[in-house]
């Protein structure tokens, strides 16, 4: 049984009440939502692992096609939106996603294309000074790109890349990333670090952790592919060197959607910055002459490899005039209070071994709960894909959920964290799944 004083958490008065006052409550119907197995739309809750499509996204798509069809390669400046200059669109709310200035970012390829190339940029190994600082538990693939690099240096990833880990628990804190600067400050090159960690959900102190950086002499880059679109960020006034995120999870624009990436603007004016250069980072007034010499732009937009995709970047579109009209500072609040609320409910299932493993501190986390299960509940998540809610399982034990402010609702939190404890076979005391 569950104490007492839990058992209100679970009234749906409550989460419906919260719903009902929700000013982002009508952002919800703009998104399509799969079909639960057993009628109706699905509980969604994996906006960490793909974010869902924005009913306007197939309008735009559509209109590019049309485009295509009738104006063939006039469409480059004729088009609706013109493909020429199609990456431009973004120069503005690419920049208030981040809390950057226009210039400092561009939407292109994907997330590791563009690490790799912001690496060739800003990893410049020398002397003693060639090591790569990472989090615990680091996406694999930007291990598997940092590894890339270091190798390609003549390095050994064993020496060269350093590993911060919790002294402690689940979570990494200053001290842990003091410790690091203070035994390997001197011969660290490269931070690269993961904005909001995508297994343990933590949020790091970015901006504490930059200065530190900095002031260990060290270049700054963070992947943001759980940060963007899920927590505020201010990567100019925090002095970061360089980011790179996805925009399929919190952004919404479809599986393998373009990409995006920061150049703090120091260096944006820089073109003698060793670079892997493309024909679509020129001057846009010199780009079609075809001249045997690369005249990077300035700015971000000089590390362009190839002309846009414009059926991947027209859902972005959508999806960041949601964010604009929304506002982060709106979505950030909604997100404090949703997230908050499915934390409290599933603290009143510690008892039967349901742990959260991200951090109770709402300034150190997004949207997202990291859940370990208890011991042979692995079925759990099969359990609940027929229910018709859907999360995202990691082996052997974890369950990462996220309630998204712009498309879920205090009742979604409240039917997960119901259907879970009815499947862990817990009596909530008269509370029943919706």
């Amino acid at each position: 049984m569950v104490k007492p004083d839990s058992i209100a958490l679970f009234d749906s008065t409550y989460a419906t009440a919260q719903d009902d006052a929700d000013k982002l409550a009508g952002y919800r119907d703009k998104f399509a939502f799969p079909v639960s197995p057993r009628g109706g739309r699905c509980t969604y809750l994996c906006g960490n692992s793909l974010g869902l499509m924005p009913r306007h996204v197939a309008d735009v798509v559509q209109q590019e096609l049309e485009d295509w069809a009738t104006l063939g390669v006039a469409a480059h400046f004729d088009a609706t939106v013109p493909w020429f200059s199609y990456h431009e669109v973004f120069r503005e709310t690419g920049a208030l996603l981040v809390g950057a200035r226009p210039g400092e970012v561009v939407m292109m390829n994907s997330l590791t294309v563009n690490l790799h190339l912001m690496m060739a940029s800003f990893y410049r190994p020398s002397g003693t000074r060639f090591r790569i600082l990472m989090e615990e538990s680091a996406f694999p693939s930007d291990r598997y790109a940092v590894a890339s690099h270091v190798q390609w240096r003549g390095y050994d990833p064993t020496e060269a890349v350093v590993v911060a880990t919790p002294a402690e628990g689940d979570a990494l804190t200053i001290a842990d990333f003091e410790r690091v600067f203070s035994e390997a400050g001197d011969s660290l090159a490269l931070v690269l670090l993961g904005g909001v960690n995508f297994f343990t959900g933590q949020l790091y102190d970015l901006q504490k952790i930059c200065e530190m950086g900095h002031s260990a002499g060290c270049i700054v880059g963070y992947d943001l592919a759980h940060a963007a679109g899920n927590v505020p960020l201010a990567l100019h006034e925090w002095g970061v060197d360089f980011a790179v995120w996805c925009s399929y999870k919190y952004l919404n624009a479809g599986p393998g959607a373009v990409g995006g990436c920061f150049v703090h603007e120091r260096y944006g004016q820089d073109k003698s910055i060793p670079r892997l250069a493309g024909w679509w980072g020129n001057e846009p007034a010199t780009r079609f002459q075809m001249t045997p010499d690369f005249q990077p732009r300035a700015g971000a937009e000089g590390w362009q490899l190839s002309n846009p995709p414009i059926l991947s970047m027209a859902p972005l579109r959508v999806s960041l005039e949601m964010f604009n009209g929304a506002g982060m500072r709106a979505l950030r609040e909604k997100s404090i209070r949703l997230t908050g609320y499915l934390a409290s409910l599933l603290g009143a299932l510690e008892f039967a071994g349901v742990h959260v493993t991200t951090p109770g501190d709402p300034a150190a986390r997004g949207c997202q709960l990291s859940i370990r299960l208890p011991v042979g509940s692995a079925d759990v998540v099969d359990a609940l894909s027929d229910r018709g809610i859907v999360v995202d399982y990691r082996p052997p034990d974890i369950v990462r959920v996220a309630p998204v402010p712009l498309y879920n609702s205090f009742n979604d939190v409240l039917r997960f964290v119901t259907t879970l404890a009815d499947l862990l076979n817990v009596d909530l005391n008269g509370a029943t799944p919706r």
